[in-house]
């Protein structure tokens, strides 16, 4: 299936490359750089306290004074931040991240600066792109020494992917191509679960050995052999979606049960019917429900559910009005949302009320599981896995933390989630605490900073701000959005960025002739 995939991607035209970082496109890194009066909330689940200042010296953290910097401090900076007002908060991590499809964007550092300009100043690729001779590594080796616009891009391969040794259909094969991949500069290993178990075993350890993250996509085509608690058995360190779970909590059989005619290629009958698993499975609170739970917990793995990208399949109207798509979603991409027999994931061919009440009723068990998952103390990260479905990138990133917030986080723990959480995810396997994630002296000095506090509303973190009504003048306003974004000490405008993204969207309408 990742192999088809990858050759009808390689067929298409290639994906331009990202331009190099030009001169007011980013400020700094500065020999020191004070963000002062900020209220701060540190990533770690600690309650916010302010106003504090932050020193940042060169790419590093160097200070987080409670009560204020001194004064010699404040006379040497290079740059002042007055955030007086303000909250700061670690840069997010977005933990499912593709860019790589030129019918959707051929540019992609407009998903790089989207990410940008929503605060995500860390993304894990699975894949950024698919196919051989792509430049996963090299946008990466680029965003690390800051001469692109981008956030740190942690690029991770698919299975069988981006080699040409041929299917690594044996343990030995896989096992082979797990050490190429590493080799080649990959972090870490997306599956999905097309693999037999002994060649799933196989990968799974030897990237374990060599300090490689895994995460899977437990697709319906192997999930009968491989189910979410399978998986987490033979060593897979990270579930993503919902893929997987429902299968291992069946109260009647070993195989989900499929209407006659159902077709997995056809993307209606795929969607459609997953949503109907709800009615398939045990009771949520039921002993064997407990048990999975405790198992996923006490197995250490990590669960990057990724409710929005599914999220029109319960409000396709909603999602296809998004107010953002106007001034920042291309019209190219909004061509590929349309329902399509050919594009992954437009697959709301007559999508019916049915459809999305079967959705609102997935969702509810989905978000149950997830939200148990944590108060026993499992991690929970926050992936946006953009560019289909309606979700743009960025937007989709922050409408992820509104539907973590659902599931039964609280406002604190949505934003350990986005920030210390993945970090972890990221770095656990290498075997090293994150050099990012939360705002500590030392760390990365990856920092976002919002006019309006995101624990009263996540809202005012979408580039589009949050409109309310001043009650003292009745008159409709705009708050919030990202005042600035802050990658490794390099100082990005926020709306600058949207700006840019925004001339984009116009460009290729004039082209069009839109």
């Amino acid at each position: 299936m990742l192999l088809a995939w990858s050759a009808a991607i390689a067929a298409q035209p290639a994906m331009e490359p990202v331009p190099d970082r030009q001169p007011g496109e980013g400020e700094g890194p500065y020999p020191v750089l004070v963000v002062r009066g900020a209220t701060m909330i540190d990533g770690t689940g600690a309650p916010p306290m302010g106003p504090v200042d932050i020193v940042v010296e060169g790419d590093r953290i160097a200070a987080v004074h409670l009560t204020g910097a001194p004064q010699d401090v404040l006379d040497s900076a290079s740059r002042t931040i007055d955030a007086s007002g303000m909250y700061v908060l670690p840069g997010f991590v977005d933990t499912h991240g593709h860019n790589g499809d030129p019918a959707k964007a051929p540019q992609p550092s407009y998903g790089y600066k989207l990410w940008l300009a929503h605060g995500v100043t860390t993304v894990r690729g699975v894949s950024f792109y698919f196919g051989p001779d792509q430049p996963d590594i090299g946008d990466a080796a680029r965003s690390e020494a800051n001469t692109i616009v981008a956030p740190r891009l942690i690029p991770y391969a698919a299975f069988g992917d981006k080699w040409d040794g041929g299917t690594p259909d044996t343990p030995e094969k896989a096992r082979a191509w797990v050490r190429w991949i590493e080799a080649a500069g990959y972090h870490g290993v997306k599956f999905f679960n097309s693999e037999t178990p002994e060649v799933l075993a196989a990968a799974l350890d030897e990237a374990d050995k060599l300090g490689l993250g895994t995460v899977a996509h437990l697709a319906q085509v192997g999930v009968a052999q491989v189910n979410a608690r399978k998986a987490v058995e033979l060593g897979l360190d990270g579930v993503t979606h919902f893929y997987g779970h429902f299968e291992s909590l069946l109260n009647d059989g070993t195989v989900p049960r499929y209407p006659a005619g159902y077709n997995y290629l056809d993307e209606q009958d795929r969607f459609g019917e997953v949503a109907r698993l709800a009615d398939q499975i045990v009771a949520p609170g039921s002993e064997k429900w407990d048990e999975y739970v405790d198992f996923l917990v006490e197995s250490g793995v990590t669960l990057s559910p990724t409710f929005n990208i599914y999220a029109a399949s319960r409000d396709v109207m909603r999602a296809r009005t998004l107010e953002w798509h106007d001034t920042y979603t291309l019209p190219s991409l909004m061509k590929f949302y349309e329902p399509s027999l050919t594009n992954h994931g437009s697959y709301y061919h007559d999508w019916t009320t049915e459809d999305e009440v079967a959705w609102r009723r997935f969702y509810r068990p989905w978000m149950r599981l997830t939200n148990a998952f944590k108060n026993k103390g499992g991690r929970v990260t926050a992936g946006s896995d953009p560019g289909y479905i309606y979700q743009t990138w960025g937007f989709a990133y922050i409408a992820e933390l509104e539907m973590l917030r659902e599931a039964g986080l609280s406002p604190l723990e949505v934003i350990q989630a986005a920030t210390i959480n993945g970090a972890r995810e990221i770095y656990e396997p290498k075997g090293i605490e994150p050099p990012m994630g939360s705002i500590r002296a030392g760390k990365l000095a990856d920092l976002v900073i919002v006019p309006e506090n995101p624990l009263d509303n996540l809202k005012v973190l979408y580039g589009t701000g949050h409109k309310r009504l001043n009650r003292e003048t009745n008159r409709i306003e705009t708050v919030g959005g990202v005042r600035w974004t802050i990658k490794d000490g390099v100082v990005y405008d926020a709306p600058a960025l949207l700006e840019s993204v925004a001339r984009m969207v116009e460009e290729q309408r004039a082209a069009q002739g839109q």
